[in-house]
């Protein structure tokens, strides 16, 4: 059995952000990651003003970047929209060219990639599809993905939420709809975000109730037909779609879960550390943050500093969390949403607030 010190399972944002900082103090860790060849995760094209921050801490520049610029918010429900700014500037980017150059950032810090599936972990011992792995110290960032011995509980009752991915090909037509915005969808028991990325296409990520998408008779193709049917505005984005492959699907998405705790010589990072509903648009910035307090945790108390860390981290994320969680259940409901839609018709500053009070706060 060999032998690392420390492990990162998983090379997406957060174990990425925790490789250079590990990096930075003289640490090489092993990154594991199923396949070398990256692809786009389901949610995550969103970068607010706060995220974009904190990866030019670790040295990438929103040039290097190179997103989408997007500056103020939509948010439909029925015939009904609202506009507002956004509090800064923010950027659509592909989950692929996001996770590639912060993965590449990691490699140059001194970081090793081993190409892997984690099957399970057993305390200090992780089991891949090419043989166990010996570690005092895990940095547990698989994203939405549990793994066996460390995954999180079950959530969301008898109609848990499903995560939805379309990719929109990019068209002037499209563009011209989107521009600089990021928009909100709102419907029945779910909700859609959609913006533009870096090579013009379009992201559309949704959250969905599954009782929801049983009544589409559990296709999300037909409920995108019943969505278009009775929102003008989200029809009109979906022209562009037209008969495309069925959407990429993750089931049970445990939204606004948080781990309060943690054993020593374990630190969950990314969506194992804070999943915060993600019409809020925060999910890249609370996965890299996590990475970053987990590695400063770490350089000061090597794995015994795990329980403080998850235990501050959850502190920090507590605020963001449940505000996203209290938008979502309300814009989820048609009554509400419609409300909320018209409240800031007149008061677009609230959304201002809104957008403040769902961002991670500095360590």
């Amino acid at each position: 059995m060999r032998r690392s010190h420390p492990l990162i399972l998983g090379g997406g944002p957060a174990g990425s952000a925790t490789a250079i900082t590990l990096g930075r103090n003289g640490t090489q860790p092993l990154i594991i990651e199923r396949q070398r060849l990256i692809g786009n995760a389901l949610c995550g094209g969103f970068l607010s003003w706060r995220t974009l921050q904190q990866l030019d801490r670790l040295g990438i520049n929103t040039e290097e970047l190179g997103g989408h610029a997007i500056d103020h918010v939509r948010v439909f429900a029925g015939k009904l929209m609202a506009s507002a700014q956004l509090p800064a500037a923010a950027i659509g980017l592909s989950r692929h060219r996001l996770d590639t150059i912060m993965l590449d950032h990691a490699l140059a810090a001194g970081a090793t990639l081993e190409i892997a599936t984690v099957r399970n972990v057993e305390g200090a011992s992780v089991v891949t599809d090419c043989g166990n792995i010996e570690s005092d110290d895990i940095f547990l960032a698989t994203g939405k993905y549990d793994v066996r011995g460390e995954a999180r509980p079950k959530s969301g009752g008898n109609d848990p939420t499903l995560g939805l991915r379309v990719r929109i090909a990019p068209n002037s037509g499209l563009t011209a709809l989107i521009g600089s915005s990021i928009e909100l969808h709102m419907f029945d028991r779910g909700y859609a975000g959609l913006l533009l990325q870096e090579d013009g296409s379009a992201n559309l990520c949704m959250a969905v109730r599954k009782s929801r998408l049983a009544e589409a008779g559990g296709k999300p193709g037909a409920l995108l037909t019943e969505l278009a049917a009775a929102n003008p505005a989200l029809a009109d984005r979906l022209a562009w779609w037209g008969a495309g492959p069925e959407p990429d699907a993750i089931a049970s998405v445990p939204y606004g879960w948080r781990a309060l705790d943690t054993r020593s010589g374990l630190f969950r990072i990314g969506d194992q550390a804070a999943v915060i509903p993600s019409l809020a648009g925060e999910g890249m910035g609370i996965a890299i943050a996590s990475g970053i307090a987990a590695a400063k945790a770490w350089n000061m108390g090597g794995g015994a500093a795990a329980p403080q860390y998850q235990r501050s981290f959850a502190a920090r994320t507590k605020r963001p969390v449940a505000v996203a969680r209290f938008l979502w259940e309300r814009g989820e409901q048609p009554w509400s949403a419609g409300f909320a839609v018209r409240t800031l018709q007149f008061a677009p500053s609230l959304a201002n607030l809104f957008a403040q009070a769902t961002r991670i706060g500095d360590q």
